[in-house]
């Protein structure tokens, strides 16, 4: 497939709480064929880990 599903953008940035909710929003990206770009980004806002993490579709060859 040389586009994301369901008209989803090429790139996406998925944040969130660093929880079991944000896992598996990342985990269900990652089966429908996006790859991880880079490592996440973890910040604290006083009461919460947030987690930021970019996804990016495969380049077609």
């Amino acid at each position: 497939m040389s586009t994301p599903p369901d008209g989803l953008p090429v790139y996406r940035v998925l944040t969130g709480p660093d929880d079991a909710a944000f896992c598996h929003r990342v985990s269900e990206a990652l089966r429908l064929g996006y790859e991880l770009h880079q490592g996440p980004a973890v910040t604290f806002n006083g009461e919460n880990v947030i987690v930021a993490q970019a996804l990016v579709w495969p380049a077609q060859s």
